[in-house]
Parts: C-alpha cells; sequence; structure tokens
C-alpha cells in the first residue's frame, strides 16, 4: 500500500529535533504565543523577505484577520477564485462581505487577470487570488488590475509555503499573504495553525490585536477581537520543520518532476504545467483526465490512494447558494473539478513508489 502522505515518516526523520521542542515548551510552562512563537514569526517573516509574520491558529484565521486589516467589511465585494477550498470565500463571509467570483486560467487553474476587471465595481475592496496546488497565480497580471484601481491584493498562499514568482516569495508580492500550517501541508504543524504576512506596520499591529481578543496591552480591548492565537508547542514545532522546508520542496519538486516524465506519453492525461519563472511546490500533484472516475476505481484496486482538490466548485456548494450562481458560470472551474485527480506525493515517498503510481496509471488504460 502506498500512503497518500505519511506524516509518521516525516516525524521519524526529524523526532529528536521535535521532541526536543516539545519538551522544551512544557518545561517552561509558557503555551499560548510566547517566545516560540515569536520566533517562528520572525524565522517566517525572513523566509518570506517581509517585514513581518503573524502566527495564528488556522490559515482561515489569518485570511479572515487579512481582510479586516485592510478595512473589508459588510456591503463590501471581495474578488476570488470559485475553484479552492471554501476556507478562501468562508474567510471573506466572516467579515460581512460579499464573494465575487472570477473563472480560473485553464492551464494553471489559478486566477484568470484577464477576466478581473470586468468584475469590478465601486464596492470592490479587495483581490484574494490563490495559489493553487503550490504554484502561484499570474501576479503580474493581478498586480496590475490591482493597482490600476487601488485594490488589495491579499494571497492565499496556503499550499504554496515555498512558492516563487520571478524570484518573489509567495505572500510577499501582496499587501498580505496568507499560509495555513494545517498537518498535510507542505510546512505542517502537528495540529491546527496559520500565519499572515505583511510589510505593513500598520496592519501588522492590527492583526496582533485581533487574533488576541483586540488588546494590545492585557485586559485593554482596543478592538473586538478573536481568540486565534497560537499554541506554543506549534511554535516550537513549526520552527523545527522551516529548517527542513526547502529541503522537502526539492524533494517534492523531484517527485513532480519524474511524474511528469513518466506520464508525458500518455494521450489520455494531462499533467500539471510549471509556468516558467513560477517555482511549483507541489503541495498537490493533480493530473487530469475525462474519465477521472474510472481512473480512481482503477487506483484504488492496485492499492493507490488518490484524493479529489476539488470535485464541487465553491459557486456550486449548497452553503453558498445565496450568492446566485449556476451551473456553467465558471465553466473552467467546472471542468477541473469533474477532472483533477491528485496523486500521492510527499518528501519521503521513494522513487519506486513514485514509479509504481505511474505503472498503474498507464496499466488503467491498457487493461
Amino acid at each position: 500500500m502506498i500512503p497518500f502522505l505519511d506524516l509518521r515518516a516525516q516525524y521519524q526523520s526529524i523526532k529528536s529535533e521535535i521532541d526536543a521542542a516539545v519538551l522544551g515548551v512544557l518545561a517552561s510552562g509558557q503555551y499560548i504565543l510566547g517566545e516560540e512563537v515569536i520566533r517562528l514569526e520572525q524565522e517566517f517573516a525572513d523566509y518570506c523577505n517581509v517585514k513581518h509574520a503573524i502566527a495564528v491558529n488556522t490559515g482561515t484565521s489569518a485570511l479572515h484577520l487579512s481582510l479586516l486589516a485592510a478595512g473589508i467589511g459588510p456591503g463590501d465585494e471581495v474578488i476570488t477564485v470559485p475553484f479552492t477550498f471554501v476556507a478562501t470565500v468562508s474567510a471573506i463571509c466572516y467579515t460581512g462581505a460579499t464573494p465575487v467570483f472570477v473563472d480560473v486560467e485553464p492551464v494553471t487553474l489559478t486566477m484568470d487577470p484577464a477576466q478581473l476587471e470586468a468584475k469590478i465595481t465601486s464596492r470592490t475592496k479587495a483581490i484574494i487570488p490563490v495559489h493553487l496546488y503550490g504554484q502561484m497565480a499570474d501576479m503580474d497580471g493581478i498586480m496590475a488590475v490591482a493597482d490600476r484601481y487601488g485594490i488589495p491584493v491579499i494571497e492565499d498562499a496556503c499550499q504554496a509555503h515555498g512558492a516563487r514568482y520571478k524570484g518573489a516569495r509567495a505572500g510577499s508580492i501582496g499587501a498580505s499573504g496568507c499560509f495555513s500550517f494545517y498537518p498535510g501541508k507542505n510546512l505542517g504543524a502537528c495540529g491546527e495553525g496559520g500565519i499572515a504576512v505583511t510589510n505593513s506596520d500598520e496592519q501588522a499591529k492590527t492583526m496582533r490585536m485581533l487574533r488576541d481578543w483586540g488588546q494590545e496591552q492585557r485586559y485593554h480591548h482596543l478592538l473586538k477581537g478573536f481568540n486565534y492565537r497560537m499554541d506554543a508547542i506549534q511554535g516550537a514545532i513549526l520552527r523545527v520543520k522551516l529548517r527542513h522546508l526547502e529541503a522537502w520542496t526539492e524533494a517534492r519538486r523531484s517527485h513532480g518532476r519524474r511524474y511528469s516524465s513518466l506520464l508525458a506519453g500518455s494521450p489520455h492525461l494531462r499533467t500539471p504545467v510549471e509556468v516558467p519563472e513560477r517555482r511549483h511546490v507541489y503541495h498537490v500533484y493533480a493530473i487530469r483526465s475525462h474519465d477521472r472516475d474510472g481512473l480512481q476505481r482503477v487506483l484504488t484496486g492496485e492499492g493507490i490512494p488518490s484524493g479529489l482538490h476539488y470535485p464541487i466548485p465553491v459557486h456550486l456548494q449548497k452553503a453558498h447558494a445565496d450568492l446566485g450562481y449556476q451551473a456553467g458560470d465558471f465553466p473552467v472551474s467546472e471542468a477541473a473539478a469533474r477532472e483533477v485527480l491528485s496523486l500521492p506525493i510527499y518528501p519521503e515517498m521513494s522513487v519506486q513508489h513514485v514509479d509504481q503510481v505511474a505503472a498503474a496509471l498507464e496499466y488503467a488504460y491498457v487493461s
């Protein structure tokens, strides 16, 4: 059996470092925020080449606070894509603003800048591109439109730790960037976690207050805030893992290149495209097939797990029916939802397992 993801293998590879970090927090008696979280914020900000990082309890919270710090509220509109995990849209709804969708590009499945300007109204107050599967959206095209209208861009980089666009790290181009540390992410906690990054002193200050009940000084609540604080144990674990992130990213990229090479000759599959000057970090390796469900059944029969990221675009989810969208409104997103299939990929995966998955895909079309 090939695991889809093997977090136990990752833990075993750095067990002594993780154990020492956790025991250090337990011995300190400081379990919420504290020195470990402060150091994580400094080190992650350095990694992203930005001034500030604000650690929170989830990636969704990072998106929510970034929107609030940008002044988003009821009556506003925020443009994003429908082909994403629902958290992107939920964070917009938390503020009372209205999500407005623009379709994705057919090659990268990220926001299509050519369709962006037509969705801008006098109520548009932010744009959230999603760096899907680990590859950044066309930030030049998106920023050109955003700058023309003076609209802040908040990067949803929850799947894109370490991705680059023309040398710039994910999260460092827009007004802020948001990351998830969900355990399965390229940089994952042993629990929930997230972080927002920004070069704005004012937005960083606001987000730090909002994550901690709106207080800058204990029991002096200047804003109506939230309990979005990061646990110190997660901060300590993430500091250890951050030191290994670049090596893990190169392992993912190597597996991605091998998959693409082995599957290149298949007339039935489309493999991911890494656009020049964009560093894809392969959080997800998603192929496309017109017979996606049949392909998944064959893989399952061969003992190979696979995933669907994401089978129903957000504009067709019942929870967001109130937005009034219909099937056919975003054809590229809807086609992707029918066709994408995620293959196993993680740093500790062996080359033999990559070859075995590719062979099973070939078998699926000759059997």
